[in-house]
């Protein structure tokens, strides 16, 4: 029987990266999106075309009754669910004292409550029952050195660092692994606004001289989820060529 792993935010970047790298390797995948349907549908399709079992579900992680019907709908097509990749996110550039409160607070709910309700269901509806199941949440490199212009960004992403954490050793016992991937800079729209100029220093900050592709994640995350990592919960991993070391 395939595994099945639900990708949040998964129609676009990083995401969409994810769930071609599981529907690949012979899962079966829910790509979760809110608004971008049309990139959804088409990602679908290409995968149904390879051969791949894959489906779409449009549900706002923020929304607790959407995530809840989301899993019910996993477990009903699939039969439960071993993997739970937590990507969706948002992100948001500017200073500090120009953040309003209730722009930090959108960024917590997608960010923070979006993981918090996504993992919650999926324990209580599929990996505790079994005993078994592999949590991998996205955070951010900001999440774990903080990031000028992102505080807000850089408190959430740091967050999902202490959370995962704290749930890793919860979860052990119930052999249920947690663990974090943190991506430095990756080729994906969150970079599409920055100049050729300011694209070149960032380049050159970097020891390995290069941005990274979305497919660097998803091997990162895909590696976590096999049986050759296993014995790894409670860790973060950063595919970001030696930013931070």
């Amino acid at each position: 029987m395939n595994k099945t792993v639900i990708v949040t935010g998964a129609a676009k970047g990083i995401g969409k990266a994810i769930a071609k790298t599981f529907a690949y390797s012979g899962y079966n995948v829910c790509i979760n999106y809110n608004t971008s349907e049309e990139e959804a549908k088409k990602l679908c399709s290409e995968l149904a075309k390879d051969g791949c079992s894959a489906i779409i579900y449009k549900a706002d992680i923020t929304n607790r009754e959407e995530v809840d019907k989301m899993v019910d709908y996993v477990i009903g097509t699939f039969g439960n669910i071993d993997v739970l990749v937590n990507n969706a996110g948002i992100s948001e550039y500017k200073l500090f004292i120009d953040i309003s409160e209730k722009e930090l607070q959108r960024m917590l709910n997608v960010n923070i409550l979006g993981t918090f309700n996504t993992t919650q269901a999926v324990l209580k509806k599929s990996m505790l029952p079994r005993k078994d199941g592999t949590i991998i949440n996205i955070s951010s490199i900001w999440g774990m050195v903080g990031a000028s212009l992102e505080v807000a960004y850089s408190t959430s992403k740091a967050a999902i660092i202490g959370m995962s954490k704290a749930l890793a050793k919860e979860l052990a016992p119930s052999n249920i692994t947690v663990n974090v991937v943190a991506p430095g800079a990756i080729s994906t729209d969150m970079l599409a606004s920055l100049s050729d100029e300011d694209m070149q220093v960032l380049k050159d900050e970097i020891p390995l001289g290069k941005i990274g592709a979305v497919e660097d994640v998803a091997a990162t995350v895909k590696f976590l989820a096999s049986y050759e990592a296993r014995y790894i919960t409670g860790q973060v991993i950063s595919p970001n060529g030696g930013l931070v070391i």
